[in-house]
């Protein structure tokens, strides 16, 4: 057994987003979101669940905040909700909102957490999506008021203001496949939200820069490990060009201040890429302190011979349209278990690749995990514990990759386990659990499972046996 042993510097946090966990969606004049609508809308989400509830963080954040001190973290990462501090997405900013997050902010410097605020976690204002969404370029421009106007309010006290969360995510499964908020398949439409979420990006990550200069600026990105099914020419281009949309789409443009060409190439017949104006990428390329590394699993693909059944084993729900814009002629492959209740293969050995590769192509950029977990059918035995132990196993291994990336040069800082609590998870509903601790949906009470204790055992020691 091989014992890692991670730096007293390194950070051990744990992340939550606010449509999945606040509920109050109507209290204190918070307004509607794309994820409110989409998930009263029929046979969008499992068993029409919404997040009118969800864990009821609103209410009680102050019992939350004491299992965050109680694990011993160093770090929580929460979304702000748009709608809920400015209800119409433009416009008056909403003091109530405001308030439960400057609440919220002091609660965590109180017990000696470090708050890592993260602006867009999805749930844009129904208002902005009215107005065009992420395709219209105006909504980059109302999120650079909306972040100035939460930085004004909160910068002297959030340690680290991260943008965006998993833009990939909002562009190509809320406009490509549908399978997200607002629903909509349109891929002209996803490749220019693709743009204007990373405009959304540079405009509000200069904001930070100017009106919290002392904070640490970040973006968070569900990045992919796609691999060929064989090294054939047909199979290793189609993972050039999965590639291209999963990850170089965003990583270009905010690190290297450039669109791929081979990007721009094969979406041509899609759209021409007229919305990226004169100055957009240089505005995009922001500086940042971290990159924040979302990862779960990896990805197969090959060529299809455009004869056999389509196999679209991608990971991101089924739908008739696909989130891969212009691609539709990769085959996603089912890889082997073991899964996770997701459907997720296991593969730490990815993970260490992925950090890896971004090492390698940007040297001198901190990275942080800023989301890695894992949803299984946890059983709660007679006396109450919850013995996830494919939990803890999947984070051990997952830790264990992370360590071996450190130790092979990667600038890895820190480690924010998903989730903190049992929530509402999208088009999923309540069906998948990713918590470290358990909420019951019934009565709110919340519950410690097996991971969560040994969590905060290796939160105390930063020591751990693989």
């Amino acid at each position: 057994m091989t014992e890692h042993v991670f730096p007293e510097s390194f950070v051990w946090g744990s992340a939550t987003a606010a449509y999945q966990i606040e509920g109050a969606a109507t209290e204190d004049g918070r307004g509607p979101s794309i994820w409110d609508t989409y998930s009263h809308t029929p046979g969008r989400t499992l068993n029409g669940d919404t997040g009118d509830v969800a864990a009821d963080h609103y209410h009680r954040w102050q019992e939350d905040l004491g299992h965050v001190a109680a694990l011993g973290l160093g770090a929580y990462r929460f979304s702000i909700s748009w709608p809920r501090v400015q209800p119409g997405g433009s416009g008056p900013f909403n003091r109530a909102g405001l308030d439960f997050y400057s609440r919220l902010v002091d609660g965590l410097l109180e017990r000696g957490v470090r708050p890592v605020a993260t602006l867009y976690h999805w749930d844009l204002p129904q208002e902005r999506e009215d107005a065009g969404g992420w395709p219209s370029r105006d909504t980059a421009l109302r999120f650079q008021e909306y972040a100035a106007g939460v930085v004004e309010a909160l910068g002297d006290r959030v340690h680290t203001w991260t943008t965006l969360n998993e833009p990939w995510c909002s562009a190509y499964l809320g406009y490509a496949s549908g399978v997200h908020a607002p629903g909509r398949t349109e891929p002209a439409a996803a490749l220019a939200a693709v743009h204007h979420l990373n405009l959304a990006h540079g405009l509000a990550g200069r904001v930070v820069r100017e009106l919290a200069p002392a904070a640490e600026l970040s973006v968070t990105l569900n990045l992919h490990v796609v691999r060929a099914a064989s090294d054939s020419a047909a199979d290793r281009d189609a993972v050039r060009r999965i590639d291209a949309l999963a990850n170089r789409a965003f990583l270009g443009p905010m690190l290297d201040g450039a669109y791929p060409a081979d990007l721009l190439a094969d979406t041509a017949a899609v759209t021409d890429w007229s919305f990226v104006r004169d100055g957009d990428e240089k505005l995009i390329a922001v500086p940042l302190d971290v990159l924040g590394v979302n990862y779960y699993s990896s990805t197969l693909v090959r060529a299809w011979d455009g004869v056999s059944p389509r196999s679209d084993a991608d990971g991101h729900g089924k739908s008739d349209a696909s989130p891969w814009v212009a691609a539709e002629d990769v085959d996603f492959l089912p890889q082997p278990g073991p899964h996770t209740a997701m459907g997720w293969n296991i593969d730490p050995e990815a993970f260490t690749e992925l950090l890896l590769r971004l090492h390698r192509e940007y040297p001198a950029q901190p990275l942080m995990i800023t989301e890695n977990g894992a949803a299984f059918d946890d059983v709660v035995s007679a006396d109450g514990t919850i013995q996830d132990d494919r939990r803890v196993d999947y984070l051990r291994r997952h830790v264990a990759a992370v360590a071996e990336a450190r130790a092979r040069g990667a600038d890895v800082r820190g480690y924010f386990v998903w989730s903190l609590l049992d929530n509402f998870e999208w088009g999923y509903g309540y069906d998948r659990r990713f918590g470290i601790i358990r909420v019951d949906y019934d009565t709110q009470v919340r519950t410690w499972k097996q991971s969560a204790h040994w969590y905060r055992r290796l939160a105390a020691t930063g020591r751990l046996d693989a």
